[in-house]
């Protein structure tokens, strides 16, 4: 195997001073040096030809490896395989083509600086995601350390932390960690007014009181917006342990309507995936705004109706008919997944009872009839009121 072409640098606010012998040897035989204009500025003349990692960041890889053949390193910060650069443009080449040194991460030293241990603090790069990313994670006296863009992206944490209930959490605002411009500022989130940070950027959350999510399948109803085309909490809790998510795992979420079953599918784990197929284009914005609402953005949502309309991709793990439950669906289903899909169905009307029964007795699988009652008033009392019976198949194909 010849020598790696590429060496991918980690640079530490400090510039080269806080570099490797070997980083530093890499950067002296250089022929090309390619990186952000402020990771160029680190460090001192460079005789190899200098180019500027371009916006948007995908455009640079092509323009990389252009270079293939020759001495280049590419600049990147701190660790570039922690919420960096590193493993997008380890994936465009061989194993031996690329070598790296990687720095100290910004979660590294802010962990040193705040004394915070790191394995059980969370660790989230939200300089181009969204701040709902968040969301899962927020509940009393948790550790939270995340990558900002810059100081107006601090300005709308503090907003949303306020927004809800966690206008308590103290929020420490840490700037250009490890090198000689760093600060670190602490203040409650409600109280946060700084007109003065600059980039880079981290904050550490230490969170106070307020609204968490459960961690356990079947979250509150009112925490999804709906028409009432939604899975309720009951029998979303014991539809998301038939379909059994795994570490890694794919659903497609038929019959969509709100989004829940996917949602919850995707908080079950953060590795897996979930593509969601919805008829109606309202509800299907509806579940792609819950996804957000919720910090699992990539939920995939797709307009149209199975089985005319199919997630392209690999087969999933598992499937959840929550509408358009027919034989043409389940016949197509058989046809097309793989053995080992699990896929479960919830029919509330008698027909749709009857079609799971009959590929009951062709498939096997089980077969649950759920009824449950709500406590209602009747005059000054009270008694139960009955929910439409559920009957639920579920089946490894």
């Amino acid at each position: 195997m010849s020598d790696p072409w590429l060496t991918i640098i980690g640079l530490g606010e400090d510039g080269a001073q806080g570099l490797s012998t070997a980083a530093r040897e890499a950067l002296e035989q250089a022929e090309v040096v390619i990186g952000a204009p402020r990771h160029l500025a680190l460090l001192p003349a460079l005789t190899a030809q200098c180019l500027e990692w371009p916006v948007p960041f995908a455009d640079g890889i092509a323009r990389l490896i252009e270079h293939r053949g020759r001495r280049v390193v590419m600049l990147a910060s701190g660790d570039p395989f922690w919420f960096g650069a590193g493993a997008i443009v380890a994936r465009h080449l061989d194993p031996g083509e690329w070598v790296a040194h990687p720095a100290p991460s910004t979660f590294t030293l802010a962990a040193a600086r705040l004394g915070w241990a790191l394995q059980d603090t969370v660790c989230l790069g939200l300089h181009a995601a969204p701040l709902a990313r968040l969301r899962p994670h927020l509940a009393p006296r948790r550790s939270i350390i995340a990558l900002m863009r810059d100081g107006a992206q601090v300005e709308a944490l503090r907003r949303y932390l306020v927004e809800l209930g966690f206008g308590a959490s103290l929020i420490h605002v840490m700037e250009a960690l490890g090198g000689p411009r760093e600060r670190i500022r602490c203040v409650p989130a409600q109280a946060l007014d700084f007109q003065d940070i600059t980039h880079p950027v981290a904050v550490g959350i230490a969170t106070g009181a307020g609204p968490a999510i459960p961690v356990i399948s079947g979250l509150p109803d009112d925490l999804f917006a709906s028409d009432g085309q939604i899975t309720k909490r009951p029998i979303r809790a014991l539809t998301l342990s038939a379909l059994a998510p795994r570490a890694g795992e794919t659903l497609w979420d038929i019959g969509a309507g709100s989004g829940s079953i996917g949602i919850e599918w995707l908080l079950a784990h953060p590795a897996n995936r979930a593509l969601a197929i919805e008829a109606d284009p309202v509800r299907a914005a509806r579940a792609r705004a819950n996804a957000a609402d919720l910090g699992v953005d990539h939920l995939q949502v797709i307009e149209g109706r199975a089985p005319e309309t199919w997630p392209d991709g690999p087969p999933p793990d598992a499937v959840f008919i929550g509408g358009g439950l027919s034989e043409d669906l389940l016949s197509a289903l058989w046809s097309r997944l793989p053995a080992g899909t699990r896929l479960v169905a919830n029919a509330v009307t008698l027909e749709s009872e009857s079609l799971l029964a009959r590929w009951h007795g062709r498939k096997g699988g089980a077969l649950l009839r759920v009824e449950l009652a709500d406590a209602a008033p009747i005059g000054t009392r009270h008694g139960w009121k009955a929910r439409y019976p559920l009957v639920q198949w579920s089946v490894t194909l």
